[in-house]
């Protein structure tokens, strides 16, 4: 598991997005990010976190936050999950989890008695200068949205 520290910048990437351009972290500065990794579109959870995001995005912009959600998923996935639910942010696709891996969130994981690698549902609070504000790690989705708010 890769370790950041509160304070630290945190590393950059460029990640094709569901608008079908490419979109790099950096370009982000000047607002806080609400950066989270999530392993699937259209599983229960997933659509969960999502759909609260979305329901927060008006006060979460009006905090100076944008959203940005990442999972290995291909594009065509992320554009049909992003229609469905209405979401107003920017959902990126991961597929060789290299951004995953540089914030520790592609790991082994186990269900059912069987082990495999994928993302471990995390966030990050990335201040306007790129900086870590705060990590959540093996989130529960249910308050997930508020506790950020709370931060914020």
């Amino acid at each position: 598991m890769v370790n950041m520290e509160i304070g630290q910048e945190v590393p950059d990437f460029t990640l094709l997005g569901s608008n079908g351009e490419n979109v790099t972290l950096s370009h982000f500065r000047g607002s806080k990010v609400v950066l989270y990794f999530y392993p699937k579109d259209m599983t229960p959870g997933c659509t969960q976190e999502a759909c609260d995001f979305r329901d927060a995005h008006h006060e979460l912009q009006n905090k100076g936050a944008v959203v940005i959600g990442i999972s290995p998923d291909e594009l065509k996935s992320h554009t049909k999950f992003a229609a469905k639910y209405d979401l107003p942010f920017m959902l990126l696709s991961d597929p060789d989890h290299k951004v995953s891996e540089q914030y520790g969130v592609w790991q082994l994981k186990k269900m059912y008695g069987r082990e495999y690698e994928g993302i471990v549902r995390s966030t990050f609070l990335i201040d306007e200068e790129g900086k870590l504000m705060k990590e959540w790690r093996k989130v529960k989705v249910a308050g997930h949205r508020d506790e950020i708010l709370s931060i914020l």
